[in-house]
C-alpha cells in the first residue's frame, strides 16, 4: 500500500520516567501520510509512551518526535477524565477545539453518528455506560480531524457492532493512524504496518505488512536470532577449549592461540540482541470465601431503553459456585447495575452482609493511584508480609521495583494484572468483573480465563468478548435487553 510523505519521525529518541527505568533507547523511526500503523510490545514496554511523546504531554531525554507541516493530533484516550464527568456531552465537544465552534452541534450530531452513539447533547458524560464514555472518547478525537489520529485500546468496552463501525471507519480514513490494541482480529483488518517496543532493550523495531503477518516474521526472526546466538556460543565455546590447550604449548602454538582469542571476541562482537517474547502469565488460583449462605439475591432490575428507564422484577439468588453472565448492547445498563450491586446502592439487588468482594472495574477506578502497587497488594491481607507480597506480584508479572512504584506509573496492562494479584491474596467469596479483558495481553487471556472457570466462589461477569466467555460455564444468564 503505498502512502504520502512523512508525516511524524523520532530520531535518535531516549526516554525514562526514573535512572533505572529506561523505556525507549536511540529509538528511530518514521510514519508516513495516510498509514495505519500498530504498536505492539510487552505490558510496560512504552507504548502509551510513544502517544505522550507525539502529543507533546512528555518531551524526549534525547532526540527529537517532529511532525511535519504543522500536522495536527489527536487522541482518542483509554479512560474518560474525571474532570469530563460532571459536563454535559456540548460542553465536552466545547474542549475539542481551541476556538468557538458556531455550527457545534451539526459536528456533534455527524461524529455521533459515526460511532453509532445515540444520546441526548444535553446528557451529562459521568451517566453514559462504560461502552458509550468509548465512543465518546473516540468521537472527541475524530470531531477534531487530525491529521495523526491516536487510538488507545478503542476497542475496550465496546459490543461487536460498536467494534464494526469502528473498523469500517479506520479503513475509509484517508489519514493517518496509530494504534495500541490487543485485540488482534480488529488489528489486522486495517492496518499495514507495525512498531515494535521491546520492553527489554528499549529498541523499536518497525515492520510493513498486516498484522498477523508481522507477528509471524517477529517469531521467525526471534528464531533465526537464537539459532545464530547457539551457533556462535558453540563456536566461542570450541574455541576457548583451544585456547586453553594450545596457550600452555610454546613458539606457534601460542600464536595460535593468541589468534582464537582475537576470533572469540569477534564471535562474541557478532552475537545478536535477541528479540524476547512477552512474557506469559502462569496458571493461577484465586481461592474463595468460604460460605454457605445465599451470596447476592437479586429481585429486580432496571435497563435503559429507548432513553427510558425500564424495570422487571425477578428472582435470582446466586450461591457458592454460581457464576451469571449479564448480557445487553452498550448504554442499557450493564456496568451501572455492577457498580451499585457493589457500592450497595441497588434497591433490588443485595451482597450478603459479611461477602469479601473482589471488584474488576473496566477503568481501575477502584485503584489508589498514589499508592505503590506493594500497598495495593499489601491492603487485602490481614497481615501483610513481604515474601507473600513480593511473590504473588513477581508470579504477575510485577517485578519487585515496579511494586515500589507509585500505580500511576504503571501501564493500563500492569494495573490490570495488579488487580487479580489483589484478588489472589484477598480470597473473596465474590468477583465482579466489568470487561475483565480490557488491556490485558492477549497472551494472558486463555489463563485468566481457566482461572476464573476454575474459582469456586460466585462470579458475575460482563464481557464483549465471545471467545473469553466460552471458555467459563456459567450457571445463569441475566439479559437486561429482555427487561
Amino acid at each position: 500500500m503505498s502512502h504520502g510523505d512523512v508525516i511524524l519521525r523520532f530520531q535518535n529518541v531516549t526516554f525514562e520516567y526514573t535512572e533505572d527505568r529506561l523505556l525507549l533507547d536511540d529509538a528511530s523511526f518514521s510514519v508516513r501520510e495516510g498509514a495505519k500503523v500498530t504498536i505492539m510490545g510487552q505490558n510496560g514496554a512504552g507504548k502509551s509512551t510513544i502517544f505522550k511523546l507525539i502529543t507533546g504531554e512528555i518531551k524526549p531525554k534525547t532526540g527529537s518526535v517532529n511532525t511535519t507541516n504543522n500536522a495536527s493530533v489527536a487522541i482518542a484516550q483509554q479512560v474518560m477524565p474525571e474532570t469530563a464527568m460532571d459536563k454535559t456531552i456540548t460542553e465536552y465537544f466545547i474542549e475539542a477545539f481551541t476556538e468557538k465552534k458556531y455550527d457545534l452541534d451539526k459536528r456533534i450530531k455527524e461524529i455521533l453518528e459515526v460511532v453509532n452513539l445515540q444520546v441526548s447533547h444535553e446528557k451529562h458524560v459521568r451517566d453514559l455506560s462504560g461502552g458509550q464514555k468509548a465512543r465518546l472518547l473516540l468521537a472527541f478525537a475524530l470531531i477534531q480531524e487530525p491529521d495523526i489520529l491516536l487510538l488507545d485500546e478503542p476497542t475496550n468496552n465496546l459490543d461487536a457492532e460498536g467494534i464494526f463501525h469502528l473498523t469500517y471507519f479506520l479503513q475509509a480514513y484517508e489519514k493517518t493512524v496509530i494504534v495500541i490494541s490487543h485485540d488482534t482480529e480488529f488489528l489486522n483488518s486495517f492496518t499495514d504496518g507495525v512498531l515494535h517496543l521491546d520492553v527489554f532493550t528499549g529498541k523499536v523495531n518497525q515492520y510493513v505488512g498486516d498484522y498477523y503477518s508481522v507477528v509471524e516474521n517477529i517469531a521467525a526472526q526471534i528464531e533465526r536470532d537464537r539459532m545464530k546466538n547457539a551457533r556462535l556460543q558453540k563456536e566461542i565455546l570450541d574455541r576457548k577449549e583451544k585456547v586453553n590447550f594450545f596457550a600452555n604449548k610454546g613458539g606457534k602454538m601460542r600464536k595460535l592461540a593468541s589468534k582464537l582469542r582475537g576470533e572469540i571476541e569477534e564471535a562474541e562482537d557478532n552475537k545478536v540482541d535477541t528479540l524476547r517474547e512477552d512474557r506469559t502469565l502462569r496458571g493461577f488460583t484465586i481461592e474463595p470465601q468460604e460460605w454457605k449462605e445465599d451470596v447476592v439475591v437479586i429481585t429486580r432490575i432496571a435497563a435503559l431503553k429507548n432513553h427510558k428507564i425500564v424495570e422487571k422484577d425477578i428472582n435470582i439468588k446466586l450461591r457458592r459456585g454460581h457464576k451469571m453472565i449479564i448480557e445487553g448492547p452498550n448504554g442499557i445498563g450493564k456496568s451501572t447495575f455492577l457498580k451499585s450491586l457493589a457500592e450497595g446502592a441497588h434497591a433490588g439487588a443485595q451482597i450478603m452482609p459479611g461477602v469479601k468482594v473482589g471488584y474488576y472495574r473496566q477503568d481501575f477506578s477502584g485503584l489508589d493511584y498514589d499508592q505503590s502497587g506493594y500497598q495495593a497488594l499489601a491492603s487485602m491481607m490481614d497481615m501483610p508480609d513481604n515474601e507473600t507480597i513480593y511473590a504473588v506480584g513477581a508470579h504477575f508479572l510485577l517485578k519487585s521495583e515496579t511494586l515500589k512504584q507509585p500505580i500511576r506509573t504503571y501501564s493500563e496492562g500492569q494495573k490490570g494484572l495488579l488487580c487479580y494479584a489483589q484478588f489472589v491474596l484477598q480470597e473473596p467469596g465474590l468477583l465482579i468483573m466489568d470487561e475483565p479483558t480490557n488491556h490485558i495481553n492477549f497472551r494472558h487471556l486463555p489463563v485468566i480465563a481457566e482461572a476464573l472457570a476454575e474459582y469456586e466462589g460466585t462470579l458475575i461477569m460482563v464481557s464483549h468478548v465471545p471467545e473469553f466467555v466460552s471458555k467459563i460455564k456459567f450457571t445463569a444468564e441475566l439479559d437486561l435487553s429482555k427487561c
